[in-house]
């Protein structure tokens, strides 16, 4: 079984999934291209759980042993004890493979790579390794440490003693639900999530409806956590566009073509929580203000 996970980027993503592993009692090694953004990550990662000891959550005790179990790491090459590496950096296809070009090099061959992608081609990714068996992806919905499902992709070569352990893992030391999805641009949650955030987009474009109302009638109406709205907020609209553009790409499909108001707020630079400003806005803590 895997005890000590490295886990590549320091974005949203990994802090929410090297958080996660803390939590479930994992040693985690966490790199970043600099260490300026290294300590950034855990500045953040560190407001994260003092948010959490604001809602009596978690104890001071209970904090301090979660970043106890992070390891900051200053490159690829420090990874080389862990069992398995979870990649998360950006949706780059080129920046993907050559970290797991690098990876793959000292890594022993026990040791299991995923990837976080939500839309790439796990095969092609796997394709710059020596050993593309080993190779799986592992989406989470974030946030990672609350969302209890995580979509596990297997490339053309994945092989089957990869997913069984990978899936094992999953389920028994995170107590999420595995899916296992057979590889397809955006997969199953990315795929559907979407095209529910792109056509609450046209609804805004045609003057359906405002984005607070929009929001509510899908809260309300069929008991989603947040709005299709405020969800692509706390993605990030850069990356919903980025997954709209591939997948339209891929499937070639009006369906999955950006709405122009999405591609509008990235160029503006609105980009959601991450800025503090995107369809709604928000306060330094992540927190939906008024």
């Amino acid at each position: 079984m895997f005890r000590t996970i490295g886990v590549v980027g320091a974005g949203t993503m990994g802090r929410s999934i090297a958080e996660m592993l803390a939590v479930k009692g994992l040693d985690v090694l966490l790199v970043e291209k600099s260490q300026e953004h290294l300590e950034s990550a855990l500045e953040m990662l560190e407001a994260s759980l003092d948010r959490q000891m604001e809602r009596w959550a978690i104890t001071a005790a209970e904090k301090k042993l979660i970043l106890n179990r992070i390891h900051k790491q200053k490159s690829l090459q420090d990874l080389g004890e862990c069992d398995l590496v979870i990649e998360t950096v950006s949706e780059d296809l080129d920046l993907k493979k050559q970290v797991f070009e690098e990876l793959d090099r000292f890594l022993p061959e026990t040791s299991v790579l995923a990837s976080n992608t939500s839309t790439l081609s796990l095969t092609e990714l796997a394709g710059v390794t020596q050993h593309p068996e080993r190779v799986i992806g592992m989406h989470f919905v974030y946030p990672a440490f609350r969302v209890d499902v995580v979509e596990i992709i297997r490339g053309l070569q994945t092989s089957d003693d990869t997913f069984d352990r990978t899936k094992s893992f999953t389920e028994m030391v995170l107590d999420k639900k595995g899916v296992m999805v057979y590889e397809s641009p955006g997969f199953v949650t990315t795929r559907l999530i979407c095209l529910l955030i792109n056509e609450a987009l046209h609804l805004m474009e045609e003057g359906v409806a405002s984005p607070e109302d929009i929001d509510t009638a899908m809260r309300i109406g069929y008991q989603f956590e947040r709005g299709p709205l405020e969800m692509a907020d706390r993605f990030g609209l850069d990356s919903v566009l980025a997954a709209l553009e591939r997948m339209f790409r891929e499937y070639g499909e009006l369906k999955y073509r950006p709405s122009f108001l999405l591609k509008k707020k990235v160029r503006a630079g609105q980009l959601g929580v991450k800025t503090g400003v995107g369809f709604f806005q928000y306060g330094k803590d992540g927190d939906r203000l008024p």
